[in-house]
């Protein structure tokens, strides 16, 4: 998530927990920065994002890598915030024939929450529109 307006950068799902995931998403992250862009990463306390060689994605590419403290959720409270409104808008009072219907609604409930969920703090724009709109003015 980009604090700045938070969209969602990138997102995948598996069925399982393993490294892969989290070394295939810091790529896709990586692949959308521009060249002077030198984001934060920050990452609850997981064992994946304590891994060196996820560490060393972070440092070959000149990121810097923040983790939340131990046992304070507020740390994550952005993106705890936002698996809260993931769950009341799209999980809640639903039910998913197969875990394929359930990873498309998440893919469709993240283009939408990027593209066309409106926010307050944003000015009544989507986080794409408020970044779109941000740039114009720069």
């Amino acid at each position: 998530m980009d604090l700045f307006n938070g969209e969602i950068i990138t997102f995948q799902t598996q069925r399982k927990p393993m490294f892969g995931l989290v070394r295939d998403m810091l790529k896709d992250a990586i692949a959308k920065l521009e060249p002077t862009d030198k984001p934060i990463v920050h990452s609850d306390q997981g064992w994946q994002y304590q891994m060196a060689h996820y560490q060393k994605q972070l440092t070959d590419n000149g990121l810097i890598q923040s983790m939340s403290r131990k046992g304070n959720c507020l740390d994550n409270a952005a993106m705890e915030s936002f698996f809260g409104i993931l769950k009341s808008e799209c999980f809640y009072g639903e039910k998913f024939n197969s875990v394929d219907e359930l990873e498309q609604t998440v893919k469709e409930y993240i283009h939408y929450y990027n593209h066309e969920r409106i926010k307050v703090k944003l000015k009544g724009l989507s986080p794409v529109g408020y970044r779109t709109q941000s740039l114009k003015a720069a």
